[in-house]
């Protein structure tokens, strides 16, 4: 017989990166990147714990299907002896993450914009060129782009 193993839940299991520098000093290297991270609303779904259970990813994705006329993700899910349809479109993933929610909102960012942030985070490439090198960026933005 095989005894079952304890595990312990560590929350920072459940997120993408942990952006808090006292728990992690060396984050400190890191210091225009943080502020930029904190203005944006992709940070809540970065850095946000929620206790998710792989059980529950398998079940939803088991009877998930692709509906391309409607843009959404549907899935039948059996919660509390009923089945349940769960729907998931971009206005439910805006709204969870916390992104604003307006017709207006951008989708893409105008290219002065980029190639300005390029020149604050040290860019010593062309700017016009179709790609740029993560070996044209100063040493902190470079790690982080290998990490990216």
């Amino acid at each position: 017989m095989v005894k079952p193993t304890s595990t312990l839940f560590n929350p920072i299991h459940n997120v993408c990166c942990n952006l808090d520098k006292e728990q992690n000093p060396r984050l400190s290297e890191f210091k225009d990147i943080l502020e930029f991270m904190r203005r944006i609303p992709i940070l809540k779904a970065l850095t946000e714990r929620r206790l998710v259970f792989r059980s529950h990813i398998k079940r939803f994705w088991k009877n998930a299907s692709y509906d391309d006329q409607n843009k959404t993700i549907n899935s039948v899910v059996k919660m509390d002896g009923e089945k349940k349809p769960i729907v998931i479109t971009e206005a439910v993933i805006r709204e969870v993450i916390g992104f604003p929610d307006e017709e207006n909102s951008p989708t893409k960012l105008p290219e002065k914009m980029v190639k300005g942030c390029l020149l604050r985070m040290g860019y010593v490439g062309k700017l016009n060129s179709a790609s740029y090198l993560k070996s044209k960026f100063t040493k902190p933005y470079k790690r982080l782009s290998y990490h990216a």
